[in-house]
């Protein structure tokens, strides 16, 4: 089983570097690019560039949590999120073709 794990491309965990302003400020946020591929998609999604979608994720969390401690832990979870989302529920049946 682990072979599935460890065996996948190196790339898919490679660490990528962006710049990007959150609420006026510049940063750089480094995350794997799997992470990176995951929030490109869901910006896409909202109709916006990567960078517009992670700081308006960083306005509505500030707004209500705060500032959080780890934020690129913050965007990793919101892309298991995104992925948990498009999962069948338990139970689930799919029909057979």
């Amino acid at each position: 089983m682990c072979r599935i794990f460890a065996g996948q491309d190196p790339e898919r965990y490679e660490l990528e570097t962006r710049r990007m302003r959150l609420n006026g400020q510049s940063t750089s946020i480094r995350l794997e690019k799997s992470f990176w591929a995951i929030l490109d998609e869901i910006a896409e999604g909202e109709g916006l560039s990567t960078p517009a979608f992670v700081s308006k994720l960083h306005g509505e969390v500030l707004e209500l949590k705060g500032e959080p401690k780890n934020f690129t832990a913050l965007l990793r979870c919101t892309c298991l999120v995104h992925r948990e989302r498009d999962l069948p529920a338990p139970g689930a049946q799919i029909a057979a073709e």
